[in-house]
Formats: structure tokens, sequence, C-alpha cells
């Protein structure tokens, strides 16, 4: 059960990032409105928030939430920009998935 809240906290968190940086994106290369900022502020905020809620180690954290970033990341590009992934995509994902449950699942010496 803790290794799902992990990975769900996880995945929230990068879209909270995600969104953040989306918006402003937006407003400077798309001409979209600036009151997008006021929301990816919001976002970026609960992003940092959402980080603190991990009871280990922020580097270790940190480290860990990179792979999962990585393949929300992938996901954003897939479902939000319409780009198909290739398989060089799909297995960076996954190692960087492997990674990060070796980060934050494997046995801790005390």
């Amino acid at each position: 059960m803790f290794e799902l809240k992990t990975i769900a906290l996880f995945t929230i968190t990068a879209l909270a990032e995600i969104v953040g940086c989306y918006l402003p994106y937006l407003w400077l290369k798309q001409d979209k409105s600036i009151l997008l900022l006021i929301p990816a502020a919001l976002s970026l905020a609960l992003f940092a928030w959402l980080l603190s809620l991990h009871p280990t180690a922020a580097g270790r954290v940190y480290a860990a939430y990179g792979g999962v970033y990585i393949c929300v990341a992938l996901l954003w590009l897939w479902v939000v920009d319409g780009l198909k992934l290739t398989m060089w995509d799909i297995i960076g994902g996954l190692v960087a998935l492997l990674g990060m449950a070796i980060i934050m699942f494997a046995p801790k010496s005390a």
C-alpha cells in the first residue's frame, strides 16, 4: 500500500509541476492570456507542498520523483501535445521508473 500511495503522490506532484510550467509556456510561446500565470503559480505552489508530504529524506525523494516525472512528462507529450511516443521514449520511461523503484523501495540500512 505504501508503494501505491508513493507512486500516486509522485504522479500528482508531477502533474502539478508540468501544469505550472506548461501554462507560462502557453503565454510566452502561443500568445495566450497572461492570466494563465495565476493558475501556474498556484500549481507550482501545490507542487512544492506535495513534495513536502514525503516522510523520507528530501534528496532521496527528489531523486526518485525524477523518474516518475519523466514518465508523466512523456504521457503529457502523448496526451496533451499529441505526439506519438517512440519505442525509445517508452524504454527510457520504464528505465526511469525502475530507477525510482530501486531508490524508494529497496531495503534501507539503519
